[in-house]
């Protein structure tokens, strides 16, 4: 059974981007390049449903330059996990395999959660102290988290960032009440970091309600030292519809 790309869809969700405008854009991306492709809604739901486990070079390619992140990045399959068939567009696309290669171990269940479901806009806000400035610093975005099985996918929204173009990507899994993962982010070419890019862990608790996580964060400083500090998520609404996340793409107050 295919593992839905949860990543990607919610990558084009925080592009604010159905899958017939995705679709638009990458071929507008091929035709800059000067390739033609002829992306449709039905592959992206190929994509994101995982029936395609990674997409041929050329569609790489083009989700790059959409997207504006590393094709490593927007939960595709290795390549080394599915077998390659033509995908009719003057390349490949791949499939996972049903022999050959073992199958991955499937996500272990969930133990009991405050909600069964944790999709939605989220407020993520975390603490942080800059030694240069001497100072503490708060960062705060909306993001749009998916939930597939225990694994929620957390991307921000776009201009929705305390600090304007520094975007936040999440990768977690949910344990009971205890959430695990890492997180990214990009920081603005103009701004103080000079976009730098950092990353590092995060660890929350889940409170009964389910509308808050709440923890810490470990990622290196500006001098490659090790930081520490608090970081929490709130729940602003259950609804990924593009009313909703049009609603939230803005910078939190």
């Amino acid at each position: 059974m295919a593992t839905p790309n949860s990543t990607l869809r919610a990558v084009r969700i925080s592009m604010m981007l159905s899958q017939d405008d995705f679709a638009a854009a990458l071929r507008e991306a091929s035709d800059r390049a000067g390739y033609e492709l002829e992306p449709s809604k039905r592959l992206i739901q190929r994509w994101e449903s995982g029936a395609i486990a990674v997409p041929s070079p050329r569609y790489a390619r083009a989700l790059e330059a959409v997207t504006g992140m590393p094709i490593d990045s927007l939960g595709f399959q290795s390549p080394a996990m599915a077998r390659v068939t033509d995908d009719g567009a003057g390349g490949h696309d791949v499939h996972p395999s049903p022999e050959g290669v073992a199958a991955p171990s499937p996500s272990p269940t969930p133990q009991t959660s405050p909600r069964d479901n944790y999709s939605g806009v989220w407020l993520s806000k975390y603490e942080y102290f800059s030694s240069g400035r001497q100072s503490e610093f708060v960062g705060m975005h909306y993001v749009v988290l998916l939930q597939h099985g225990n694994r929620l996918t957390v991307r921000s929204l776009p201009e929705a960032s305390s600090n304007p173009n520094s975007p936040l990507t999440m990768d977690l899994t949910v344990d009971a009440g205890v959430v695990t993962g890492t997180w990214v982010e990009q920081t603005a070419t103009d701004g103080y970091y000079r976009g730098a890019r950092y990353h590092g862990a995060v660890q929350m608790l889940i409170e009964p309600t389910g509308r808050r996580m709440a923890g810490k964060w470990v990622g290196f400083g500006k001098d490659f030292d090790m930081n520490t500090g608090p970081w929490e998520l709130r729940l602003e609404d259950s609804s990924t519809s593009q009313k909703i996340i049009g609603k939230y793409s803005r910078r939190p107050e």
